[in-house]
């Protein structure tokens, strides 16, 4: 079971000095105010992440929907690997 990465830096250093690796996760999550959210390929600027309500959706649904998400209630969110972002940073720095 990976151990939590909230644990204090002294816990940390006692716990792989006893011979334990703490678990590093490979995903980050991204959100819509952040940095990296927006994929940009020339002149295109595409979220990440978005939402799709398909046209069977009620429009009692969605209008409930968009008062979500203009109240901010609802967010999009994506979870990437910090290689994806380590590389979109190194691409970013090369243009």
């Amino acid at each position: 079971m990976p151990l939590s990465n909230g644990l204090s830096s002294q816990l940390k250093k006692d716990l792989i000095t006893m011979g334990f690796k703490m678990h590093s996760s490979r995903f980050r999550t991204i959100r819509s105010k952040d940095p990296n959210f927006n994929l940009v390929d020339g002149m295109l600027v595409i979220p990440r992440a978005g939402f799709e309500v398909v046209k069977e959706c009620p429009r009692e649904y969605r209008l409930i929907i968009q008062d979500c998400l203009e109240r901010g209630w609802l967010k999009p969110v994506a979870t990437v690997y910090d290689h994806e972002l380590t590389f979109d940073m190194l691409k970013d720095i090369t243009q």
